[in-house]
């Protein structure tokens, strides 16, 4: 019950300052950022959806390590991804780290009934958090963005949500 109000608080806080930012015609946030087993990254605001806590998932068999199985989130049925599985980690996490973790919806404009399970939510950044960026590499997934560095030399990667709802890998959940 106290992770529900803790997220809830965090998303009040995050459109309370979304709202600030644009009335005081600051530069508005651009991304989400997030971490998962110890890597950090950027989903853009514009297609991350809702933010929800941990639910039971019910597996589904067959299928990769990463696909979590399905969760009745607002009334629907989502697939449920592991971020950190799916960027290739395979750390086993306690149900004590599920508890804590988040999962985080697709915009629904982009037609993709899934979610990302993060470890953490780190709030909004936008280009100003960042001291530097590189190009993705070239023999990076299609769906790598920029990676930008922060002060402290923390190297976040933006992740584009609409190209890895299209990507093979992604799309091909049978095991």
């Amino acid at each position: 019950m106290a992770n529900r109000e803790a997220l809830r608080e965090l998303q009040t806080r995050l459109a309370s300052r979304l709202q600030a930012a644009k009335s005081e015609g600051t530069s508005v946030s651009s991304w989400l950022a997030v971490e998962s087993a110890g890597n950090f990254y950027l989903l853009p605001l514009g297609q991350s959806g809702e933010i929800f806590p941990w639910v039971s998932v019910q597996a589904v068999p067959y299928t990769q390590s990463w696909f979590l199985g399905v969760a009745n989130l607002r009334g629907g049925l989502v697939g449920v991804v592991d971020l950190a599985g799916l960027m290739g980690s395979e750390a086993p996490r306690t149900e004590q780290a599920l508890a804590e973790a988040s999962l985080l919806a697709f915009n629904a404009a982009l037609e993709v009934n899934a979610a990302l399970l993060v470890d953490r939510l780190a709030g909004l950044r936008g280009t100003d958090a960042f001291v530097s960026s590189e190009p993705p590499a070239e023999d990076a997934p299609s769906f790598f963005g920029t990676t930008y560095i922060d002060s402290s030399g923390t190297r976040w990667q933006e992740l584009n949500l609409q190209i890895l709802s299209q990507n093979s890998a992604f799309l091909s959940i049978s095991a």
